[in-house]
C-alpha cells in the first residue's frame, strides 16, 4: 500500500486507481447471471437499467473461480485474485491445526482493501454488505475514530455503533426495519442504505454488495426476479439522480442444479467416492461453499477441493474423477494455483469442478436438503463465472483486455470516459 496525498491516485496491491472524480459506488450484485437484468428490462420493470445499458455501458466478465461469494467479493475489493488476498472460498481444512476453519476472520486476508487504501489516503468511504459474514473482510482497516469511514451490514444492521461501524441507529437512518436474513430485503436494505449514505455522508468511494437468495430461488425472467431487479432499479435511479458514477458487476452466476423431470438435487458424494476408492476417513473432502447460511443451497456447489494422504497416486485419482459423468475438470493442487490463481496453503491436493447442472456434495446424510422450498440453483464452477458489468457512464475499455470482476474498481475510477 503506497500512501499518497488526498486527490493523487492511489496504489494499492501494485494496481492504481484514479481519485474519485465523482461519488463514485461499485455494487457487487450477487448471483446475478446474465439474463437477469436484460429479461426485467424486457418486462418493462427496468428502465435505470435500460438507460444504463443504452447511455452507459454492459459488458461480460469472468469471475474468480471457485464462483462463490467471499472469495469474489474479496477479489473485487483488493483488485486481485485469491492468490494475493488469501480467500479461496468460505470454508478451508487447516492442515496445521487440523481443523476445518471458517474464513470469515480479517486475520486470514493478505491484502489491503481498496477502501482501506482511500481511506488511509483521506478518502470519505462507505461499505454496506447484506451478510455479516463479509463485513469484517471488506471492512478491515478502516479507522471510523477518523468520521470518515462507516461500514455495516443489513443482517446485523441493529447492532452497529458508531465505534464499531461509524454509524450508530441505522435502522432509523435507512427508515426501513430490520430485514430477515432469508429474503429479498436484505439486498434492498443493502442499497436503499448507499442512498441514504450518498444523500447525507457524501462518501467519496463506496462499496454495495447484496445476497443471492433470490437467485438462488429463481431464474431470469420469473416474477421474483424481475420484482427483484426492478427494486434494485429504483435505487440506482435515485443514486444517478444523486450524481454518482455507478458501476455494478457480481460475484458469481447461478444455474439449475435439479434433475429437469423429478427437481432433485444432481449431486457426486465426492467424501462417499473417495472413500470407497481409498478406504474410509482416508481423504478429506471440503466444500467452500460451506458457511452459517446454507438453507437455500444445502451446501452443494460445484467446487471442491479433496485432501488425500501422502504418496497417493495423484494422476489416477485425477483420471478416475475425470471419468464421472458430471465432473467438468480435476486439477492438482499447482495446476488449481496455476489456471485459478488460488493460494496453495488453503486448497486441497486435488482441485474439483462440476458441469453446469450438477452439484458435489460430500456424503448424503452430511447435507440438510429441508430448507430447500425450491429446486436447487447453485454455483461455484465454470459454468458461473461469466458475469455481468454495466455502468452508467461511457467507459473507455482497452480492446482485446479479457476483463475480470475484480477489475471492478480500475472500471469506476480510471476507464470512465
Amino acid at each position: 500500500m503506497k500512501p499518497s496525498a488526498r486527490g493523487a491516485p492511489v496504489t494499492c496491491n501494485g494496481r492504481s486507481y484514479a481519485w474519485p472524480a465523482a461519488p463514485t459506488v461499485v455494487i457487487c450484485l450477487d448471483g446475478s447471471e446474465p439474463g437477469y437484468i436484460e429479461a426485467a428490462i424486457e418486462a418493462g420493470r427496468a428502465p435505470t437499467f435500460a438507460r444504463f445499458l443504452r447511455e452507459g455501458a454492459s459488458v461480460l466478465a469472468d469471475s474468480v473461480i471457485p464462483s462463490f461469494t467471499n472469495p469474489n467479493n474479496l477479489s473485487i475489493i483488493t483488485g486481485q485474485p485469491p492468490a494475493v488476498h488469501g480467500i479461496a472460498g468460505n470454508f478451508f481444512y487447516d492442515t496445521a491445526t487440523r481443523t476445518e476453519v471458517m474464513m470469515n476472520d480479517p486475520k486470514f486476508l493478505r491484502a489491503p482493501t481498496i477502501l482501506r487504501t482511500f481511506h488511509d489516503a483521506g478518502a470519505k468511504v462507505a461499505m454496506v454488505t447484506a451478510k455479516d459474514k463479509l463485513r469484517l473482510l471488506l471492512s478491515h482497516g478502516l479507522d471510523y475514530a477518523s468520521g470518515r469511514a462507516i461500514a455495516f451490514s443489513s443482517e446485523r444492521a441493529d447492532k452497529a455503533t458508531k465505534a464499531s461501524n461509524g454509524i450508530d441507529d441505522v435502522l432509523r437512518f435507512v427508515g426501513r426495519p430490520l430485514p430477515e436474513v432469508y429474503s429479498a430485503d436484505l439486498s434492498a436494505f443493502v442499497v436503499a442504505a448507499g442512498v441514504e449514505l450518498m444523500r447525507s455522508f457524501k462518501p467519496d468511494l463506496m462499496y454495495l454488495s447484496t445476497t443471492d437468495y433470490i437467485q438462488h430461488k429463481a431464474g431470469p425472467g420469473t416474477r421474483i426476479a424481475n420484482d427483484f431487479y426492478a427494486m434494485i432499479d429504483g435505487y440506482l435511479a435515485a443514486l444517478d439522480q444523486l450524481g454518482a458514477v455507478i458501476v455494478a458487476t457480481a460475484d458469481h452466476g447461478m444455474n439449475d442444479k435439479h434433475d429437469a423431470i423429478t427437481k432433485a438435487p444432481n449431486v457426486i458424494y465426492l467424501q462417499t467416492t473417495f472413500d470407497a476408492w481409498l478406504g474410509e476417513g482416508a481423504a478429506r473432502v471440503i466444500l467452500p461453499i460451506t458457511d452459517p447460511y446454507v438453507a437455500h443451497h444445502g451446501a452443494l456447489g460445484s467446487f471442491a477441493t479433496v485432501h488425500v494422504p501422502a504418496g497417493c497416486d495423484l494422476a489416477s485419482l485425477i483420471a478416475k474423477l475425470g471419468a464421472l459423468p458430471g465432473i467438468d475438470v480435476a486439477l492438482t493442487r499447482a495446476q488449481a494455483c496455476a489456471r485459478f490463481g488460488l493460494p496453495a496453503d488453503r486448497i486441497g491436493d486435488i482441485v474439483v469442478t462440476s458441469t453446469r447442472h450438477m452439484t458435489l456434495g460430500t456424503a448424503a446424510d452430511k447435507h440438510d436438503l429441508s430448507g430447500l422450498d425450491e429446486p436447487l440453483r447453485s454455483h461455484g464452477g465454470l459454468t458461473e463465472q461469466r458475469v455481468p458489468l454495466i455502468a452508467n457512464r461511457k467507459l473507455a475499455l482497452v480492446e482485446g483486455h479479457p476483463l475480470r470482476n475484480f477489475d471492478v474498481f480500475d472500471v469506476a475510477l480510471n476507464r470512465v470516459a
